[in-house]
């Protein structure tokens, strides 16, 4: 069978999507990179939240943090007076929104994106007491007539999310519609959260909202410690030459992404933050009077992007990474751990590669995210010059790949013909290749895809392939475009 489609004729549903976020570098860094993305997704809230890394304080109520020596206590902790890294970052979006309209006109105002930013709970971590902007805004979200699945994204702690539950159920536990009410939040619910960066996830989520689908994404990948599992030669994509020429010094959002040595502190005087310094060793930091936890970088490299794998499965809606955690994408595919009913994890759910080799002993753990990282960096480069390029032919756009039917039953010993529409909006000539995502299916023997470097490929069904198994089939085009880009789309084979 021949299955095609017209690319004008499809439009990808985009993810609907609630951002937590807590005041560090590395969220701010993944917060730009969200907002170059907002085209592909709805999104319904961005919220300040606390987690045991940062929080606000009262004004009133102090602490004493262990082996440190103050003059006075503190009354918050790693939390700058007046707090706004998610509005300075909407700011930035502001100045160059119009030439993302040049690039795809699906890009929200800036003022849309301030219309849905609220206050979580963030005086304490783990503070549930009270209902706040932010925890109403994801009840309301929860409890709304839009039946889709809402991506609650944890970058921080959960607490803010547990008190908008909380809030439910203290509504509803008492009357009759409790037991449908419960059931439909916790269909439509999906968290994804860089670990429990506070305790309410374990002493309230998972107890009470034991069916929520959650993931969590905490990988060194993307965060401080990537520099472990990022293999040779993609280690280019945190160097400093690379991060200048195609982040830092692209426009009002690359110049507020964070590098090593750039003099800045995201609160000053925080002895754990020493990103900012530049040509110290670790012992002339700790002599500063700093908590040394990464090693020193050089001047201009990456820091820190920790939280986005939370966000990257939702970006790429042809590879369709958003639908279930075992699917795999740009943020990983992850795997079901005893956690509870519905509990995901990335980190373990080890990929090897497209000739069946594994990489590294220390990568093989997150080579399911890692497998997509230049492909990332790319594109994220290509994104911030639409933000500053006026004109569409100024900068280079992926190519646009459908396949008619993305889900078939197929028979075991059966041929079938699978068959992209490929193009490119810059008319750049595009390589095309088929490959199994072997690890995302249920099958787990060798499915072959002839027809090299062809948009129509023959998949020949395994004869010992048995009902209710899937195979996951990907068509990749690369562009010649500069950077290089990709564009995918994923068909899942389902044998009957």
């Amino acid at each position: 069978m021949t299955l095609s489609v017209d690319v004008s004729s499809v439009g990808p549903a985009r993810a609907r999507t609630i951002v937590t976020a807590d005041p560090e570098l590395d969220d701010l860094n993944s917060m730009i990179r969200f907002l170059l993305y907002t085209n592909e997704l709805d999104v319904a809230g961005l919220v300040y939240a606390s987690s045991r890394f940062h929080w606000s304080g009262d004004g009133k109520t102090p602490f004493f943090l262990p082996d440190r020596e103050y003059t006075e206590p503190q009354l918050s902790w790693r939390w700058a007076p007046g707090e706004r890294f998610i509005d300075d970052a909407i700011d930035a979006y502001e100045q160059v929104h119009p030439n993302l309209l040049v690039h795809d006109p699906r890009y929200p105002s800036a003022d849309a994106l301030r219309a849905v930013v609220r206050m979580g709970n963030v005086e304490f971590e783990g503070d549930v007491s009270e209902e706040t902007p932010g925890s109403r805004l994801i009840a309301e979200t929860l409890l709304d007539d839009d039946d889709r699945p809402v991506h609650l994204q944890v970058w921080a702690g959960t607490s803010t999310i547990a008190r908008a539950l909380m809030s439910i159920e203290e509504q509803f536990a008492d009357s009759p519609e409790w037991p449908e009410i419960h059931a439909a939040v916790s269909r439509k619910a999906v968290i994804t959260k860089f670990a429990s960066q506070d305790g309410t996830y374990d002493s309230y989520i998972r107890p009470v909202w034991p069916d929520i689908r959650v993931t969590d994404v905490a990988t060194m990948a993307w965060g401080y410690l990537a520099r472990r599992v990022i293999e040779p030669p993609e280690l280019q994509y945190l160097g400093a030459e690379w991060m200048r020429d195609h982040v830092t010094s692209v426009g009002p959002l690359g110049a507020l992404y964070r590098t090593w040595g750039d003099g800045r502190q995201m609160v000053p005087g925080d002895f754990t933050d020493y990103f900012h310094l530049s040509g110290l060793s670790a012992d002339e930091l700790r002599e500063l009077g700093y908590a040394v936890w990464v090693d020193p970088q050089p001047l201009g490299e990456w820091i820190s992007e920790g939280d986005t794998t939370n966000m990257l499965n939702l970006l790429v809606p042809g590879l369709r990474g958003h639908e279930h955690p075992g699917h795999g994408g740009w943020g990983g595919r992850a795997r079901r751990v005893d956690d509870g009913p519905d509990m995901w994890e990335t980190h373990g759910a080890n990929d090897t590669r497209a000739d069946g080799a594994a990489p590294n002993e220390a990568a093989f753990d997150e080579y399911s995210v890692t497998r997509w990282f230049a492909d990332a960096q790319n594109d994220f480069a290509a994104r911030l010059q639409w933000s500053v390029q006026p004109t569409f032919g100024g900068a280079n756009h992926a190519p646009v790949v459908t396949v008619e039917r993305v889900d078939l039953n197929v028979r075991a010993g059966e041929q079938l013909e699978l068959s992209a529409v490929v193009s490119d909006p810059d008319g750049d000539a595009v390589a095309v290749r088929w490959w199994h995502y072997r690890e995302a299916g249920s099958y787990d023997g060798v499915v072959e895809l002839s027809r090299e470097g062809s948009t129509a490929t023959v998949v020949e069904i395994p004869g010992d392939a048995v009902a209710g198994q899937t195979i996951h089939a990907i068509v990749e085009a690369v562009d010649g475009g500069v950077p290089a880009l990709k564009g995918y789309q994923r068909v899942i084979l389902t044998v009957v």
